[in-house]
């Protein structure tokens, strides 16, 4: 008897993606879903930095037109709520109905309210699908992405979700709830936190002439010790603020959550000081650094 080999499958057709915004997260986003054989094609305000991506298959695109037309998925990866709209809006006469909006951004609760009725008025299907991590993840495919939108969608957009990241956690079935972007803010106010927290731990002991490698050495395996405290004390003991969110990105999350907590009737105290000291630190020449670049604040100059 003859053995006959079993039928080669075919590789699954993968969707056309276009991907608004090619910053840090947007870059990687783009260049990890090309290599995984989506077809992108991506726009960017500064249109070298989608340029730059074209060794990696990437289409850049002319316009925010330009880059939706035909596109299956539309992805954004922009700095706030207004950059958002302006770009969807530019991309209006590119856009199909039907089309899946994979909204990525941090861009709070007001701004979502905007988009939705976007997204209504234009027939797209909107995932509210912003991201946990950073520059190191995000190049890796290791984001967790927090993700709501309508059962229908979620088929078309989990292998791009698997692509970019290490999981998914769906926490709705309709993207403009914002369900997902409530949970990215709780998120953020505990990032801001820690953040805060090495940072004038580390200006104190410099004030008070502590060597800050005895702080770090009753800290480590210990209870309060984790990675975040590692890669933020090792950024700024070593002066090197190679950006990963920026103090800039970092003091507009703060106010997105000040302003939901506002909503709310909830007082954030630790928030609002701290992004005090995020204004503060850019006000000092150091907001395109990494956020761990707060550390400056607790210093006059």
């Amino acid at each position: 008897m003859t053995n006959t080999p079993p039928t080669a499958q075919p590789n699954p057709v993968r969707p056309t993606v276009a991907v608004l915004g090619t910053g840090i997260i947007g870059a990687a986003i783009a260049r990890n879903l090309s290599r995984n054989d989506f077809t992108v094609r991506a726009w960017n305000r500064t249109p070298a930095k989608a340029a730059a991506l074209t060794a990696d298959g990437v289409t850049a695109a002319d316009t925010p037109t330009d880059a939706v037309s035909g596109a299956d998925i539309v992805v954004t990866v922009l700095n706030d709520g207004p950059r958002v709209l302006d770009a969807m809006r530019a991309a209006v006469p590119g856009l199909r109905a039907g089309a899946v909006w994979v909204q990525i951004s941090t861009v709070g609760i007001d701004a979502l309210d905007e988009l939705s009725a976007f997204a209504r008025e234009h027939e797209l299907l909107l995932v509210d699908a912003p991201v946990q991590g950073t520059r190191g993840p995000a190049e890796q495919g290791q984001l967790v992405v927090l993700a709501a939108g309508a059962p229908a969608s979620r088929e078309v957009v989990q292998p791009l979700f698997d692509t970019i990241g290490r999981r998914t956690l769906w926490v709705g079935e309709d993207g403009t709830s914002g369900a997902a972007t409530r949970l990215k803010l709780v998120l953020n106010t505990w990032v801001l936190a820690l953040t805060h927290g090495v940072g004038e731990a580390l200006a104190l002991a410099k004030g008070l002439d502590v060597d800050p490698q005895l702080f770090l050495e009753v800290v480590g395996g210990g209870p309060m010790d984790n990675a975040y405290f590692q890669l933020k004390s090792a950024a700024i003991l070593s002066d090197d603020y190679t950006t990963s969110f920026s103090v800039d990105n970092a003091e507009k999350d703060a106010r997105l959550v000040l302003q939901a907590a506002d909503h709310a009737g909830i007082h954030m105290d630790v928030v609002a000081a701290g992004a005090e000291r995020l204004r503060r630190a850019s006000a000092q020449g150091h907001g395109d650094k990494d956020m761990a670049a707060g550390y400056f604040a607790g210093f006059d100059k």
